[in-house]
C-alpha cells in the first residue's frame, strides 16, 4: 500500500492578508477540500492511502463534511492533525491544564487517526527557542550537536503520546545544510547517516508496535526545500530511504515505510515512485506559480503519476 500525506500547514488563510487560500471563510474552504477529494474518489484509490494533516480549527470541520460519505468511499483516507505535546492528559493526573498545546488525547477526542510529528518546521521550531536560551549552539559544533539530541528527545515525547493516545503517525527526519555539509558524496554520506540515525533512535527506541499503530518515516532534505533550492536526486533519495530502512530493522526488527517529504509534485512523482525504499510521499502546495496554493484535482494528478 503507497501512502500520499498532505499536509496543510497554515493554508486556511487568506490571500487578502498574505496567505495561500483562496476564500475568506477556512471552515467552507476546508469543507470544498473534503467534498472534492471524496469526488475525486481519493478516499477509495486502489493500493494508495490518503492522509490530510490540518490545523487544529479545521478538524471538526473536515470530518463532519466526511460523516455522510459511506464507508467504502473513504476507506483509505484519514484525517490527522500537526503533531501531539509531549506530556497528556492522564486519569489522576493532569486533567487538561494545556493552554497553547496540543495533546494527544484531545486531538483522537476529536477524531484524529494520525499524527505529524517532527516536520522540519517543528523541529526549526525547538532548536530556535533553545538559542534564544543558549546562542552558542548557533556557532559551537559541540552545543549544537547537544541541542539538537534535545530537540529529538523532545519529539520522541511527542511519539510516545501519540502512540498510547492510539494514534498512528509520520515521524519527519532530515538533514539540514549545516548538519549535511561540503564535499562529495564520500565526504558527507557518513554526517547524513549519523544525522539520521541519532535522529530516529532517540526519537523511536523503546517503542511497542505490537500495539498496531502504524508509524511511517517521512524523510525531508532539509537543504533542498525552498524557492530556488535544487531538489536531491534518486540516487540520493535512494541511499537515504535505504539507510532509515537499516536504522528501523535495527529498532523494531523490521523496516517501517519510507515517504519523502521533499516536494512531491506531479514532474517528480514517477521518479520517486521507481525508488523501490520509497513507499509514498507528503505533499504541500500542489500549486507552485503564483497563485501558489492546494487543490484536490492537483493531488489527484500526482498521485496518478505517482501511482501508475
Amino acid at each position: 500500500m503507497k501512502k500520499i500525506f498532505v499536509n496543510l500547514k497554515r493554508f486556511e488563510v487568506s490571500q487578502k492578508v498574505g496567505g495561500i487560500c483562496p476564500m475568506d471563510d477556512p471552515l467552507l474552504w476546508i469543507d470544498g477540500i473534503m467534498k472534492d477529494s471524496m469526488r475525486l474518489g481519493l478516499g477509495n484509490l486502489d493500493n494508495v492511502f490518503i492522509g490530510y494533516f490540518l490545523p487544529e480549527a479545521l478538524i471538526p470541520k473536515a470530518l463532519e463534511t466526511l460523516a455522510p460519505y459511506e464507508a467504502d468511499k473513504k476507506v483509505r483516507f484519514a484525517v490527522g492533525c500537526q503533531s501531539v505535546f509531549r506530556e497528556d492528559i492522564k486519569a489522576g493526573g493532569n486533567f487538561g491544564a494545556f493552554t497553547a498545546n496540543r495533546p494527544a488525547k484531545a486531538m483522537k477526542a476529536l477524531g484524529c487517526e494520525w499524527a505529524l510529528i517532527a516536520h522540519s518546521e517543528e523541529r526549526r521550531d525547538k532548536y530556535q527557542m533553545l538559542a534564544v536560551y543558549d546562542p552558542s549552539i548557533n556557532v559551537d559544533p559541540l552545543s549544537s550537536k547537544m541541542a539538537y539530541e534535545t530537540v529529538d528527545k523532545l519529539v520522541g515525547e511527542e511519539v510516545k503520546r501519540a502512540i498510547e493516545a492510539g494514534m498512528n503517525l509520520v515521524f519527519c527526519v532530515g538533514e539540514s545544510s549545516e548538519q549535511k555539509g561540503e564535499g562529495d558524496f564520500n565526504e558527507f554520506a557518513p554526517r547524513v547517516r549519523s544525522v539520521l540515525e541519532d535522529q530516529l533512535k532517540n526519537g523511536l527506541e523503546g517503542l511497542d508496535l505490537d500495539k498496531g499503530k502504524e508509524i511511517v518515516i517521512g524523510y525531508e532534505p532539509i537543504w533542498a526545500i525552498g524557492p530556488g533550492k535544487t531538489p536531491p536526486g534518486s540516487d540520493y533519495i535512494a541511499f537515504v530511504s535505504e539507510f532509515i530502512k537499516k536504522v528501523t530493522t535495527d529498532i523494531f526488527g523490521e523496516p517501517l515505510d519510507v515517504i519523502y517529504g521533499g516536494g512531491l509534485k506531479e514532474e517528480n512523482a514517477a521518479s520517486i515512485a521507481s525508488i523501490e525504499t520509497i513507499d509514498g510521499g507528503l505533499v504541500a502546495l500542489t500549486k507552485f506559480v503564483q497563485p501558489i496554493g492546494f487543490d484536490p484535482q492537483s493531488l489527484f494528478n500526482i498521485v496518478a503519476a505517482y501511482a501508475k
